[in-house]
């Protein structure tokens, strides 16, 4: 497997692009109801309405057209909405602007926003949460964080005519344990993850390795994947919530083939992508 995209070499003339937290990986839920949400009422003191607070928070990491959002992209919004309904939240200016103009929404590029602004208290604070949230996934059990089922069958149906690129903005460390625990990192050719960049730009980076955008597949369960494949040119096939092992059985029943025999654009395409929207009710 390639460690990088300079070292990746494109060995099919398909490519399958698949997310991991919500897609292949059954962790969005408890890393969001465990770790990001929990973390945040600690790092700001929200203890008082967290009841109202974290539900808020899931609706927007989860159950809604801003599912998958960047964890500061998503951080902004909540912390926005607290500002204005709960309690006041210190130099939320700073973040925001941050959240919306940063090319680059990590831990790493927040260090360099801080040396930049190192009176910033909410950027510190943003890191000083997402380093938590970090541990805290970490320290999940491994039984909380398994594959949906025929995730991992799908991926190696797939990977016998197709490359298959693992594109998350997870951090990378997670993916890579959680991938290899159950097996499916051999089904899969590189991991691009949050330090990569964003899924766009991952796409577009792959694309240079000389696919054919028409025969290159996104699969994803949030807004930002179908983006992400519209940006690119590329198809969207969608893992839809709460009928993800479906959702894997129809890729391998028809979605894939359907990608072999150039089938997949058009009427397929588009009630696939009315599916996915209506399913996280838009």
């Amino acid at each position: 497997m390639a460690k990088d995209l300079t070292q990746y070499r494109k060995k099919h003339d398909y490519l399958i692009c698949v997310d991991s937290d919500g897609c292949a990986m059954d962790t969005m839920d408890v890393k969001h109801f465990r770790c990001f949400g929990p973390c945040m009422v600690e790092e700001w003191g929200l203890q008082a309405w967290s009841e109202p607070i974290l539900t808020r928070w899931n609706d927007i990491n989860l159950y809604t057209m801003t599912r998958g959002i960047n964890r500061f992209k998503g951080l902004a919004l909540a912390l926005e909405e607290i500002n204005a309904q709960y309690t006041a939240i210190e130099d939320l200016d700073t973040l925001l602007a941050w959240a919306a103009e940063s090319p680059e929404l990590s831990n790493d590029a927040l260090t360099r926003a801080i040396e930049a602004r190192p009176e910033s208290v909410s950027l510190r604070k943003a890191l000083s949460w997402s380093k938590a949230v970090n541990a805290s996934i970490t320290a999940l059990p491994d039984e909380v964080k398994l594959p949906f089922p025929l995730a991992k069958e799908a991926l190696a149906f797939a990977h016998q005519r197709a490359d298959v690129a693992i594109v998350s903005s997870a951090n990378l460390g997670a993916v890579l344990e959680e991938w290899e625990m159950y097996g499916l990192l051999p089904h899969t050719d590189i991991v691009l993850a949050q330090d990569a960049g964003s899924k766009a730009h991952c796409i577009s980076e792959l694309l240079k390795k000389g696919y054919d955008p028409a025969k290159v597949l996104m699969c994803g369960d949030a807004p930002g994947d179908l983006a992400a494949a519209e940006k690119n040119g590329v198809g969207y096939y969608p893992i839809l919530v709460r009928k993800e092992k479906e959702s894997w059985q129809e890729f391998m029943d028809e979605g894939f083939q359907r990608l072999l025999d150039g089938t997949y654009a058009g009427d397929y395409q588009e009630k696939k992508k009315t599916g996915f929207l209506k399913n996280l009710g838009a």
